[in-house]
């Protein structure tokens, strides 16, 4: 409840009242609020109930979903294919998008909750914006300690949250029965008929209501695709239709409650404890996303788009992760977009493109699953995608109109954390096509150099990022040092595109004779790279790895200028200053310090 549903949950603190007060007004009479209610209840039930909760969620990679877990999904049956290329970059442009929503969320559900203090109590309007950067300081700074203890927190306040969104909104309901007639379709259409313009504007706010749709589906490898998807049709989903017909039937009775729709739906005698209870709930939404951009950065610097990061586990339990450079990354940008906005009102048009955006983007992935992997009927598919293209498009284009006033946002930071992945899965492909130019096979290599150096007790694990010829540690070892150890390892680390591998398969190893051995140990996206772990029960000739007698030796590339570079020079000088300040190979595959020898190389891309 906490975890998957905190910010779609705070949605109603500044859906309804944006679609009404944002950057394109609508009047307030019943045409344009029934239209409205409508929008949002058809939305939630054709893009979140329908699109994900009912079609993507069957699409999980061994359980795990999320853009980035159905981009390996897709890539297994796309792999060579003309168009594979444009579907990968896709995917890694949506998740660029999420780091922009990560980064506005926390932003926008503290700086709704806390507003309700100005709502309250006009005098106090100064202290939110310093009330919502120390919120969210504090935040990022108890990160590190993991969320383990706090999760236990999250459920039963998030429960209680939406018990009481249900009762406020029922409570108003009470007073005109007759707005229960706002989920009628027909008037979305009679808005859409009665003012066209207007009604097409309003959809850049109204999608604000489904926002952290895209959870749903990235959350279930934690949870799993039936207690999602029974929470959100048994209680999130009922809770927001409730508070949105009560805002909507305050509204009406009641015009200038729109400075805050959602608070002024409580009693005098409630308002401070809602007042609480919200901001509550917007830092557990908070808290969801900055969790969820931690696992996907692990996904994508396990696939091959993020350079290696420091990981720090901070629980049993592999989920709960904390990397320190995401974590300060995101504190940073949050302050200043609160700084720079001052208002969630101003925060929300660059909210809307982020998670349109994404929604979008998922439409094309489900189009390759339906037709390449699952090969429905086109006739059972297409008006199905026709259905999702036309809505996600429509709302995607009523955002693109909020460019100037903040859609901007999520747009440069989404094509700048675009560059980065691209530049870096392109850089690794060139360096590897470089290096890989010119090898020695490790099969003449194992038969012409066991008699040429002195052999020494022990083992030497030499570090290779690909399966083919021989690393350059070993080459200059064998040059400078003209010692060979008794048993010499070549040693590939695999990622896999599933989130786990199993342990029958983590481990293979082929022997060349004379001492000389290859090793291929496979991790899942998801997994941690653990390599002394992995190696535990390994034997090599009879015998099994003693870490203390263990030598690994790690190749380190300096980037040069190349004559016909591959890239752009820009994106040459970017890669290379990725690599040096990317993780060591060392503390990212938990070697054990002492045991660890590094020596470098220059490499031309």
């Amino acid at each position: 409840m906490g975890v998957v549903f905190g910010d779609i949950g705070t949605s109603p603190l500044y859906a309804m009242r944006d679609t009404f007060a944002g950057h394109h007004k609508l009047p307030l009479d019943v045409l344009h609020i029934f239209g409205i209610v409508s929008l949002m209840f058809w939305s939630m039930m054709v893009i979140v109930t329908v699109k994900y909760v009912s079609v993507i969620m069957r699409a999980d990679n061994k359980g795990e979903g999320g853009s980035l877990a159905l981009l390996a999904l897709v890539n297994q049956h796309i792999s060579g294919k003309r168009w594979s290329a444009g579907i990968v970059l896709l995917g890694v442009f949506a998740t660029s998008l999420f780091y922009g929503d990560s980064m506005i969320t926390p932003a926008v559900s503290v700086m709704s909750a806390i507003e309700g203090l100005a709502v309250y109590e006009p005098l106090m309007a100064p202290a939110v914006v310093p009330m919502v950067v120390g919120i969210l300081v504090f935040l990022f700074f108890i990160q590190s300690r993991g969320t383990a203890r706090v999760a236990s927190f999250f459920g039963p306040v998030m429960v209680l949250y939406f018990g009481v969104i249900s009762v406020l909104g029922l409570l108003s309901i009470m007073e005109m029965p007759g707005v229960i007639m706002a989920l009628s379709p027909h008037h979305a259409v009679a808005l859409f008929v009665a003012d066209p313009m207007r009604g097409f504007l309003a959809m850049g706010a109204a999608v604000l209501a489904v926002t952290g749709a895209e959870a749903l589906y990235a959350d279930m490898g934690h949870f799993g695709r039936s207690p999602i998807r029974l929470s959100w049709l048994a209680i999130v989903l009922p809770s927001l239709v409730l508070n949105y017909l009560g805002q909507a039937s305050l509204l009406i009775r009641q015009p200038d409650a729109l400075v805050s729709p959602f608070y002024f739906l409580a009693p005098e005698w409630f308002q401070w404890p809602l007042l609480g209870l919200a901001s509550i709930a917007a830092v557990i939404a908070s808290q969801a996303v900055i969790t969820g951009a931690f696992s996907v950065t692990q996904q994508a610097i396990q696939l091959g788009f993020i350079p290696r990061m420091s990981i720090k586990y901070t629980s049993v339990n592999a989920g709960q992760i904390y990397i320190p450079v995401i974590n300060w990354a995101l504190m940073i940008a949050v302050i200043l977009l609160v700084l720079v906005f001052k208002q969630s009102s101003n925060l929300t048009a660059a909210y809307g493109i982020a998670v349109t955006g994404a929604m979008m983007i998922d439409n094309f992935l489900l189009a390759v699953m339906l037709f390449i992997v699952w090969k429905w009927s086109k006739w059972l598919a297409l008006p199905l995608l026709a259905l999702f293209f036309a809505l996600d498009f429509g709302y995607l284009s009523a955002n693109l109109t909020k460019i100037p006033d903040g859609g901007w946002v999520p747009l440069v930071m989404g094509l700048f954390i675009f560059t980065l992945l691209t530049t870096w899965s392109k850089g690794r492909a060139l360096m590897r096509q470089t290096m890989a130019e010119g090898t020695i096979p490790f099969e003449i290599f194992a038969k012409s150099a066991h008699s040429s150096a002195t052999r020494v007790a022990g083992t030497a694990i030499f570090m290779s990022s690909t399966q083919g010829g021989v690393p350059s540690a070993l080459l200059h070892n064998i040059k400078h040092n003209k010692v060979l150890h008794e048993r010499v390892v070549v040693m590939t680390i695999a990622i896999q595109d599933v989130p786990m591998v199993d342990e029958a398969d983590r481990v293979t190893v082929k022997d060349f004779g004379n001492g000389f051995y290859k090793m291929m140990i496979r991790f899942g996206f998801l997994e941690e790279t653990d390599v002394p772990a992995a190696l535990k029960g390994v034997t090599l000739g009879g015998e099994s790895i003693d870490m203390m007698k263990t030598s690994f030796f790690l190749s380190r590339q300096t980037l040069i200028a190349s004559s016909k570079p591959g890239m752009a020079i820009w994106r040459e000088k970017l890669f290379a200053w990725m690599m040096r300040n990317a993780a060591s190979a060392m503390e990212f595959f938990r070697l054990p310090v002492n045991r660890v020898v590094e020596l470098g190389s220059q490499v031309e891309i």
